[in-house]
């Protein structure tokens, strides 16, 4: 009788350190109670023992290299680090109070530094008050709510770039205060409202005293639900939807007295215009399959600014309108093919400075982990329609590697 207890007492003992040693691999708290919290899952995130403060750090680089074919030109090679993204994101005192910068160093995200010219290493450096799960408040210097694309993050692309139309009529990032209404259920009718008031200049802007402000406002309609871990931002049903889900939303932007030729970006006016902006979006994921399709359009009256001491320098809103459409399939094996197709079209006063063009592309994208480190590789074809003269067409073949956490 004796061993018979003895045998169970030494089999609850072992049981007991079996889930006390199991028990600590879920929670560090018996461990690294006096410790930060690490987590890697997207970045690399520390949070102080208090709780007081969470950082989040994430990177994410795209290294390319293009070959392109012009008309009337010699074909040529480009190798290049397209973008090299840094972020830091998390909240202080309370999560209500989130911040996000984004910092970027590749040539082609700073630009050509001038004199007298801002280094345009700042992306966002924003903000966030979130009381509830509904409402949203942002200051400072972050993406406004406009077209799809523009929102979505240049990693989570299924091809290299965005569109020829996403280049010209986007209204970019901008400095300024946003309110969003959040209302996304997960099977059931849901809708997002989104506003901005902001500078109209874009991102990094301080030439100029600014007397005109830019207006925003979007809804977004989700009539069969939202998408699997906010799929609408970022493109492709990798994580293949089980049921259909469509998105539909609608946008505007007056930005009154703007300086520059696109709004948020471009070259410099010589007179400040008032810029309407118009976008359509839907997207339509299932089982694989993805289906975008997009609209733009900006207005503009005497679109043609001049030079007051010399007539013959002038320069212009890029006014006009185009439409996107892109489909694309991914395969179990995590393979993907993709077929986009864009027009757009000047607006008739800007037909004989400006071209209107098309452009086919497909692409082919290997996912290695998600979005976050994919192969990708692209061939586009481009055709300009200028007023003045005969068409003319280029193309360009595309391999680049996006890896980031």
């Amino acid at each position: 009788m004796k061993k018979i207890i003895i045998l169970l007492i030494l089999a609850l003992c072992q049981y007991s350190f079996a889930q006390f040693k199991k028990d600590s691999l879920h929670n560090n708290d018996i461990k690294l109670a006096a410790l930060p919290y690490y987590s890697y899952g997207k970045g690399l995130g520390v949070t102080s023992p208090d709780s007081i403060f969470q950082l989040n750090i994430r990177f994410r680089m795209q290294n390319r290299v293009t070959y392109i074919n012009e008309e009337n030109e010699a074909n040529r090679y480009e190798a290049q680090i397209r973008r090299l993204r840094l972020r830091f994101d998390g909240y202080v005192g309370d999560p209500k109070f989130l911040y996000v910068i984004q910092l970027s160093f590749a040539p082609g995200d700073v630009g050509v530094i001038e004199d007298g010219e801002n280094i345009n290493i700042i992306r966002d450096a924003a903000v966030f008050y979130r009381p509830n799960k509904n409402w949203n408040f942002i200051f400072g210097q972050t993406k406004l709510p406009g077209n799809r694309q523009r929102v979505n993050s240049s990693g989570a692309l299924q091809l290299t770039d965005r569109t020829i139309n996403n280049a010209k009529f986007t209204i970019d990032r901008d400095f300024g205060v946003q309110a969003y209404y959040l209302n996304e259920k997960k099977d059931a009718f849901s809708y997002n409202i989104k506003t901005a008031i902001s500078t109209g200049e874009g991102r990094n802007w301080t030439k100029t005293s600014d007397d005109g402000v830019a207006l925003t406002g979007k809804i977004e309609l989700f009539p069969f639900g939202t998408f699997k871990k906010n799929g609408i931002y970022f493109e492709g049903d990798i994580l293949r939807e089980e049921s259909p889900k469509l998105l539909l939303s609608g946008a505007f932007q007056q930005n009154n007295r703007a300086m520059r030729t696109q709004g948020q970006l471009g070259k410099e006016l010589f007179q400040p215009r008032t810029l309407r902006s118009t976008f359509f979006d839907a997207l339509l994921k299932y089982n694989g399959w993805s289906f975008m399709s997009a609209y733009m359009n900006r207005k503009a009256k005497d679109i043609i600014t001049y030079d007051a001491n010399d007539v013959t320098n002038f320069n212009y809103v890029f006014a006009g309108e185009g439409f996107d459409y892109q489909m694309s399939y991914v395969f179990p094996s995590n393979y993907e093919i993709i077929g986009r197709f864009s027009t757009q079209h000047v607006a008739n006063e800007i037909k004989d400075l400006a071209p209107s063009s098309k452009q086919y592309s497909i692409g082919l994208t290997r996912y290695l982990w998600e979005h976050t480190f994919k192969l990708q590789a692209e061939l586009s074809y481009n055709e300009l329609d200028y007023n003045w003269s005969s068409s003319s067409s280029n193309w360009y073949a595309r391999f680049q590697i996006e890896i980031g956490i």
